[in-house]
């Protein structure tokens, strides 16, 4: 199977600029010319519509730039604190199987949130992380998300990926009902009381992913990605 190339962005990325850099490497992946991509970044205050987006779920669309997105699913937040990755692979080395490689996004996160002793949770007809509030003082049946997935999927190769809330503005989610989801709430690593870093949270999910897609690839986790 072909190695796998880490990227982490040390400044926030644009996301016009982040889209048209995925949709190039999806080209050089699915032609044979590039390998496999995990690219880490954040980005700067924004929100996206997956292709299930309603009209209705963006509240606020004075409040930060509102871009359109070809990943499944609906309105999400993305912003500073926020771990993105974004998953450039090539599906045709992995069974062209779409529902088991969303799958095993999930169980990457979870194994990565496990790290921090935080329990994620699937639940049945979302897509996304999941965490129980009862641990933190909520009541039984309180929720709140704490990990999204969109992905799309060109000539087999996979782009967009997950978002981890390590630390973002969580009042930032008031513009939007995120993912189309009304009732439960957002929470983050810190909100819940895990005070921990972006570096330590990548060095996590490096280490979740050898777990769940295979031995860890070479590349310079330093690297820049813009």
């Amino acid at each position: 199977m072909t190695e796998i190339e880490w990227q982490i962005a040390e400044q926030p990325v644009a996301y016009p600029e982040a889209v048209a850099a995925m949709e190039a490497r999806v080209e050089s992946i699915a032609s044979g010319r590039a390998s496999p991509l995990v690219w880490l970044l954040e980005h700067p205050p924004l929100y996206t519509a997956g292709t299930s987006a309603r009209d209705g779920d963006l509240l606020d669309a004075g409040r930060f730039p509102v871009f359109r997105s070809g990943r499944g699913g609906q309105y999400t937040y993305h912003g500073p604190g926020q771990r993105v990755a974004y998953v450039l692979l090539d599906l045709r080395q992995r069974g062209q199987d779409v529902r088991r490689f969303v799958c095993d996004l999930e169980e990457w996160l979870i194994r990565t949130l496990a790290m921090f002793n935080i329990k994620g949770e699937r639940r049945a007809g979302r897509v996304g992380i999941w965490v129980d509030r009862r641990p933190y003082g909520g009541l039984p049946g309180e929720e709140d998300k704490i990990a999204a997935i969109g992905v799309r999927v060109r000539r087999w190769v996979s782009f967009h990926g997950v978002a981890l809330n390590v630390d973002p503005a969580l009042d930032h989610y008031a513009g939007i009902v995120p993912c189309g989801i009304r009732g439960p709430g957002v929470t983050s690593m810190h909100a819940l009381g895990h005070l921990v870093s972006l570096p330590e949270v990548d060095a996590a999910l490096r280490a979740a992913w050898a777990e769940v897609f295979g031995p860890p690839a070479s590349g310079n986790p330093a690297a820049s990605g813009g």
